[in-house]
């Protein structure tokens, strides 16, 4: 299947206000409306935050993660569920944990380190916040610290393992592949593992060619070809140029509106698949084709649950 590219779809996060946009999902039924969306045009995955349905700021509560997995599952038997355990700013670790045991997911994001998390600059760019916490959530990000400690990977790999969860680690540095390494070879995840370079974030490594070619030959390097898979995510302007420039290079793409509010200069997305059908163009002008979800399982190594 070397023509063959996995699309994920990051539905709402964990990032974006709802005041930056109109079209950013935030109850259960518009998440997974997105998703069910975003399926239809081509993502094999569905990566999945969970939100206060009455005022959208992030929520680790179970019940509406059901409710989101439900709603897509009436609707979708196929699309590969991937479920955050990065939640939202202020979470701990057992917080963000919790749906690995209550939902055993196909696949499940997990950070391999710590890194300064910095959402204030978005402050300059609205004008009129819709809800009180909205300013106060990006001013606190100067301060805040995303923790991923040795400790936390031990914990979070540890669950992943004992419930069959495949990790989707999200590297936001070169260092983290290191971290990967030890885990490989410390025997707390089996390979081949699943990389997600998540780059243009203010406190991790940068959305440029050169950031991605560094992460691209750093893995190859400590992982070793044929020990990991990978994808590439360019958050905010840079989404499209980065994936397409992953593309080329061998490797698998998320867009959505987590990443990226815009599907060209000045003009919102209004939905995810929008984004996902703009990548499937990207791709079919390269000559690649998106995976299905089952040959994206087939590519990263896991069963349908």
């Amino acid at each position: 299947m070397s023509n063959k590219r996995i699309i994920t779809c990051a539905i709402t996060g964990s990032i974006h206000t709802p005041s930056m946009s109109e079209y950013l999902p935030i109850t259960p039924e518009q998440i997974a409306d997105n998703a069910i969306g975003a399926a239809e045009a081509g993502a094999a995955v569905v990566h999945i935050h969970a939100r206060n349905p009455e005022n959208g700021m992030p929520s680790p509560e179970l019940s509406l993660f059901k409710d989101i997995i439900d709603r897509i599952r009436d609707k979708n038997k196929d699309v590969i569920i991937c479920i955050t355990t990065g939640g939202g700013a202020g979470m701990t670790v057992e917080q963000r944990a919790a749906v690995i045991p209550e939902f055993k997911p196909e696949l499940a994001s997990c950070n391999l380190g710590t890194i300064n998390w910095g959402m204030f600059p978005m402050l300059n760019r609205v004008k009129e916040f819709k809800f009180e916490w909205e300013p106060i959530l990006l001013e606190w990000s100067k301060q805040a610290i995303f923790q991923n400690t040795f400790a936390d990977l031990m914990t979070i790999t540890g669950i992943m393992q004992e419930h069959g969860v495949k990790p989707e680690f999200e590297v936001y540095d070169v260092g983290h592949l290191y971290n990967c390494g030890y885990l490989l070879l410390a025997g707390y995840v089996k390979p081949p593992v699943h990389l997600q370079f998540v780059t243009g974030i203010l406190g991790g490594i940068q959305a440029t060619p050169y950031d991605l070619m560094t992460l691209h030959t750093t893995a190859e390097r400590v992982l070793g070809a044929g020990n990991y898979t990978w994808s590439v995510i360019g958050a905010g302007k840079q989404q499209f140029p980065l994936c397409s420039m992953g593309l080329i290079l061998g490797g698998h793409v998320r867009v959505g509106l987590e990443d990226n509010v815009y599907l060209s200069r000045g003009v919102k997305a209004k939905n995810n698949a929008e984004q996902v059908a703009k990548m499937v163009r990207i791709m079919q002008e390269l000559d690649l084709e998106p995976a299905t979800p089952d040959e994206a399982r087939e590519i990263l190594g896991i069963k349908k649950q």
